[in-house]
């Protein structure tokens, strides 16, 4: 099943992640639920944006700051604004990494096979 965009993807990313670290065991099962990627696809996407210099340091804390709490930034409470931004930016660039390798469901895309 594709993702419906970034968000939804990082935040799956970041369950998968403290599942691990909790002691589960991640296994391939097809089901109608299997995601387009493994949860390492998601990290080395992100940290290949941290290499390229298109992601920094201060998008990266954003990211472990709210996926951890598996919630975006509050655009309502003020002392998340710059957090929002940095947000935004990050899954902005990570969608462009993630349409191309066609793991975002678009419209588009499945209108054309109708």
């Amino acid at each position: 099943m594709l993702f419906v965009n970034s968000e939804e993807a990082w935040f799956w990313f970041v369950r998968a992640q403290r599942a691990r670290h909790d002691g589960a065991v991640m296994l391939e099962a097809a089901t109608e639920d299997t995601r387009p990627c493994d949860p390492d696809d998601i990290y080395r996407m992100v940290m290949e944006l941290h290499r390229k210099r298109v992601l920094h340091a201060h998008h990266l804390k954003t990211l472990a700051r709210y996926g951890w709490r598996q919630c975006p930034p509050d655009r309502r409470v003020r002392g998340e604004h710059r957090d929002l931004v940095l947000w935004d930016e990050a899954l902005d660039r990570l969608t462009t990494v993630m349409n191309a390798k066609g793991l975002i469901y678009r419209e588009e895309d499945h209108a054309e096979a109708c």
